[in-house]
């Protein structure tokens, strides 16, 4: 085997990736709009095309080193990046709900897993400002290993979030071949057992971003009230101007911070954010050699007497669940997609979305930014099959009790499970539209989530906590529910609503 075996290793989730930050797309000057537009910006190379590849129906079968710069590539076929093989005609479609698609061992999985290989050539041109680069995949299905020119780079899982790494020592001017090997399924498969049709690839865009030596590496933005809370991080000290504008592009706040560290900003009787009018402010942070556009929303949201509130008003949530899928292109959602997803719900009156099971594409969330939607961002984390390991159990207590020891509740899991929840909140933490973190969906709950949610509930207390499993625990434990805000259920009865109601409910009720 060419590769070392970190897809069934819990202690090895990412290898060189960089630290989980907010998502954002810099140029050289200020370029507003490039929601719809990212390729505009002059610091950005897609690598988005028609790489070659080459299906193999087992790991054992790769005995080449495909990876090599020189490497003959001749019996490869092309395919579309990105995209998912089996849309292509490689492997085949496989649909399953609660069932594991391979024997339920944890965390391994089967010995000949299919893989795919994908060659790419590319020129590059090193920008004299910007020397830095670093390579991001927004969503490769469920593991990959990255070479750069004959060069080992790095690992990475977790289908539906980031992984980016600095390829500025092995990226050259003129041409260069990257190569990467994607796994059908790693030890994260266990936590990815969405229902689905299920697919396989670099489904989401690949792209560079061309930095300078001193730049923002993350950003934090925290409105509340009339205050504007702004959180930056610097790789080495440099000089940030801060402005922020409305829509009329007159400045209502501006200053500047040289260093790591934290700044505020009064603005008086804000614009507040909501569906029906998603009002946007915009900030620049601009350095000598680059800068950044995001647009903020005033907006709060909070639990008064066990009531849910949006901007200081009772909200009711009128939502849908949302998948990413198309019978054409898999996984693979472009912006047109979206747009015509979202335009036929507030065509029906929806206000809200829940990104069931995972959380989708970056530009995603931006687009309810901007078209007005309260957005439940779901982390990429569902084990529902232990349930059937062990649906002959005679009661609800003992099939509860194996199912959450299994993942939930064992200790093994935590980092898996933390990494997922943590990539998620870093990536969208500065967007209006996330009013509510789920921590994944039908996984029971134990230890591990207890973690999760507290470490999500300090790190950003602006916004409301879910977890839909929480009632599928062992009973003979006392677990921490301090950290989760809002009781939520499936499919509930109109007598169990009744009942919960009745009972002098503790939180907020979601279906």
């Amino acid at each position: 085997m060419i590769v070392p075996r970190y897809y069934e290793d819990l202690k090895v989730l990412h290898e060189n990736t960089m630290p989980a930050r907010a998502y954002y797309i810099p140029a050289s000057k200020r370029m507003d709009n490039l929601l719809e537009n990212r390729e505009a910006s002059d610091r950005i190379q897609f690598l988005n095309g028609i790489w070659k590849f080459k299906y193999f129906e087992s790991i054992y079968d790769v005995k080449e080193e495909f990876f090599k710069q020189e490497f003959d590539v001749s019996d490869y076929v092309d395919i579309k990046v990105p995209g998912v093989w089996q849309n292509e005609g490689y492997d085949h479609h496989q649909y399953t709900n609660i069932k594991y698609p391979f024997p339920f061992d944890p965390p391994y999985v089967p010995q000949d897993i299919p893989c795919g290989a994908y060659v790419y050539d590319f020129e590059y041109k090193e920008d004299e400002k910007a020397k830095k680069a670093f390579l991001n995949f927004e969503g490769v299905d469920s593991c990959f290993y990255l070479w750069i020119n004959g060069s080992y780079v790095g690992y990475s899982q977790v289908p539906h979030a980031t992984s980016e790494f600095d390829i500025t020592d092995v990226v050259k001017n003129g041409n260069n071949t990257i190569a990467v090997l994607v796994m059908k399924w790693c030890d994260g498969s266990y936590l990815e057992d969405q229902d689905k049709f299920r697919m396989t690839g670099i489904f989401r865009d690949v792209y560079i971003l061309k930095r300078p030596q001193a730049f923002i590496r993350d950003y934090k933005v925290n409105t509340e009230g009339e205050k504007l809370k702004l959180d930056i991080e610097l790789t080495d000290p440099v000089e940030v101007q801060i402005i922020l504008e409305d829509k009329a592009k007159s400045i209502i706040a501006k200053g500047k911070i040289e260093e790591t560290g934290s700044i505020e900003f009064k603005v008086l009787n804000p614009v507040l954010w909501n569906t029906e009018n998603p009002y946007l402010y915009t900030l620049i942070l601009e350095t000598e050699a680059e800068t950044i556009v995001e647009y903020v929303g005033f907006r709060t949201v909070e639990i008064i007497d066990k009531v849910l509130y949006f901007n200081k008003q009772k909200i009711k949530f009128r939502g849908v669940n949302r998948h990413d899928s198309d019978p054409i292109t898999g996984f693979t959602i472009g912006i047109e997609q979206i747009i015509k997803d979202l335009t036929l719900m507030k065509q029906h009156n929806f206000n809200s979305i829940r990104s069931s099971h995972y959380p989708n594409a970056p530009y995603f969330y931006q687009l309810c930014d901007k078209y007005g939607f309260m957005v439940i961002d779901e982390a990429d984390i569902e084990a529902h099959g232990p349930v059937m390991v062990y649906r002959k159990e005679d009661t609800d207590y003992n099939r509860f009790k194996r199912w959450n020891e299994k993942i939930a509740d064992d200790p093994a899991w935590e980092a898996s499970i933390l990494d997922r929840v943590e990539l998620m909140v870093r990536r969208d933490k500065n967007r209006p539209s996330v009013v509510m973190w789920s921590m994944g969906n039908e996984s029971a709950y134990g230890c591990n989530f207890e973690k999760a949610l507290k470490w999500t509930k300090e790190y950003d207390p602006s916004r409301i906590t879910q977890y839909e499993s929480a009632r599928y625990r062992n009973y003979d434990v006392v677990y921490n529910y301090d950290y989760l805000d809002i009781y939520s259920r499936m499919y509930p009865s109109l007598d169990e609503i009744r009942e919960y109601l009745k009972d002098d409910a503790s939180k907020p009720f979601l279906l």
